[in-house]
């Protein structure tokens, strides 16, 4: 079967940004159009997942940065409430009255 040219008109940044994408992950447009065909005609669905590892560690690391941040203000919050001084064995204490009084109330 012979190869034809597909011609894709899209704006300048995007193309831009598609090749750092396409870098990122080890392959080149034409590639990327292949597989994007190809994966298509197999699956007779839209689109395929292929994701940035780039990406992927942004999002981790904004994920972390929120974990650290609920974190910090729990710590805080232990401070006023008086809590932060508390042992396991007194935490597990404060969990199980509660929910002796949970299971007490009426409902």
């Amino acid at each position: 079967m012979g190869a034809v040219n597909v011609t894709v008109r899209v704006d300048e940044e995007i193309k831009r940004d598609f090749d750092s994408f396409c870098d990122n992950v080890g392959i080149n447009i034409t590639t990327a159009f292949k597989m994007f065909i190809k994966a298509t005609l197999r699956t007779r669905r839209l689109p395929f997942a292929v994701t940035d590892a780039v990406a992927d560690i942004e999002t981790q690391n904004l994920a972390r940065q929120d974990l650290q941040k609920a974190f910090s203000a729990a710590q805080k919050q232990s401070v006023i409430n008086g809590t932060d001084k508390m042992t396991m064995e007194e935490i597990d204490a404060e969990i199980a009255a509660y929910r002796q009084e949970k299971r007490a109330a009426p409902r």
